[in-house]
């Protein structure tokens, strides 16, 4: 079986139609140390087991939304859009 995401637009796709930028992580603020901004372009925790990533449907509706899913079997995840983050992020 192949790698499939559920698109909150579109429905569930094969991930080739999508594009996936990272985990979701608190953004610097403007006065906040270069450092802290090197970290939060460059480094990743890389998280084995469930983190919350940005993803995009580049072959689709083009929108941005977020997928809660575990790394370790890419089977288990939820998708949603940014706004409704507060009830799915644990």
């Amino acid at each position: 079986m192949s790698f499939q995401l559920e698109c909150p637009n579109c429905g569930k796709r094969p991930v080739a139609e999508f594009t996936c930028r990272g985990e979701v992580k608190r953004r610097p603020s403007q006065q906040d140390a270069f450092a802290a901004w090197v970290d939060y372009v460059y480094m990743a925790r890389n998280t084995q087991g469930v983190q919350t990533e940005w993803w995009h449907h580049r072959s689709g509706c083009q929108r941005w939304f977020l997928v809660q899913r575990d790394t370790t079997n890419n089977v288990d995840h939820k998708s949603f859009w940014f706004e409704e983050r507060e009830r799915h992020v644990r």
